[in-house]
């Protein structure tokens, strides 16, 4: 009996190492996209902003402050500019 287990139990155990490494390489991207894209930060702040938090406290915790900030301003100024512009334009 436990050698017809073996072959299933190489297979899951296959199956779980390639699910954990897309996993770990898809956090890697994620988190290289948003360390480098503050347009997609922004992005994320929208669609997802539980896991821009989780970014946010990650590099706040590696001792880097101020992108959480940075990006605030940034993004309350450009709100400010499409308002104005739009009454302008009105």
């Amino acid at each position: 009996m436990a050698r017809t287990m073996e072959p299933l139990a190489k297979k899951i155990f296959k199956g779980v190492l390639v699910i954990e490494l897309l996993g770990v390489f898809g956090a890697y991207f994620l988190f290289h996209k948003m360390n480098t894209s503050q347009d997609f930060r922004q992005t994320m702040n929208k669609k997802f902003p539980f896991i821009l938090e989780v970014y946010y406290k990650s590099i706040e915790q590696s001792g880097m402050h101020g992108i959480r900030a940075q990006d605030q301003e940034k993004w309350l100024n450009s709100k400010k500019l499409r308002v104005s512009t739009i009454l302008i334009h009105n």
